[in-house]
């Protein structure tokens, strides 16, 4: 099995592009692992902080590790303390481990969860809307086995917020049998479309043989 990752980004229309309070993080190294971030402060450097100490706990562990939810809950504590007064971020994070996705939200990023056969989840559903650097973010724990062609997607509010479960399943059914870097960028393109009011990221992730 291998997985494939793509993403795209862009700043609500009027922003400059390095105005952009976004950032994403993607591996493809073993074990693979993506993360975004919606940064409030000083956005950037407050998201690429949250981005590079995550890069280094997963680094960092073993896999049994990563695979642990209580390793999760400990990491967004951490990531929650680094951030500085008045600064916030929210945090999606996947790890995949071989055919099983584990990972975390905080704050109000999501992820979802199409599988090859059509069906549509939002696994982050209920997540506590405490941002990183609040000091009261809780860690979601997502878990999710996979089998090949099953899709996650990550996405800031920014993304999500003006997308339906129906227009997610449908985007990915459209794209991903030919052109599965382009769900990114036409998730995007659909939310910006329907009414987005912020800066917006998008990450796709799906295992294949």
């Amino acid at each position: 099995m291998r997985v494939e990752c793509f993403a795209a980004s862009r700043p609500l229309q009027g922003r400059a592009e390095k105005d952009n309070e976004d950032a994403f993080l993607i591996s493809l190294e073993d074990p693979p692992f993506a993360a975004l971030c919606d940064g409030v402060g000083h956005p950037q450097r407050v998201a690429r902080k949250v981005l590079q100490s995550f890069q280094k706990l997963c680094r960092a562990s073993t896999q049994h590790h990563i695979a642990d939810p209580s390793a999760w809950t400990s990491w967004v504590r951490t990531l929650d303390s680094g951030i500085e007064k008045d600064y916030f971020a929210t945090f999606a994070g996947v790890v995949i481990l071989d055919t099983l996705a584990v990972g975390a939200s905080a704050g109000n990023s999501r992820v979802f969860f199409v599988s090859s056969a059509g069906d549509c989840r939002h696994l982050t559903q209920g997540a506590d809307r405490n941002a990183l650097g609040s000091g009261k973010a809780v860690a979601f724990p997502i878990r999710q086995p996979l089998e090949p062609g099953d899709t996650l997607l990550l996405l800031t509010d920014g993304a999500w917020a003006p997308l339906s479960l129906d227009f997610i399943k449908q985007i990915v059914s459209t794209e991903a049998p030919r052109r599965f870097f382009d769900i990114p960028k036409a998730c995007l393109e659909v939310a910006a479309r329907n009414g987005c009011t912020d800066d917006m990221t998008t990450i796709a992730l799906r295992l294949v043989r």
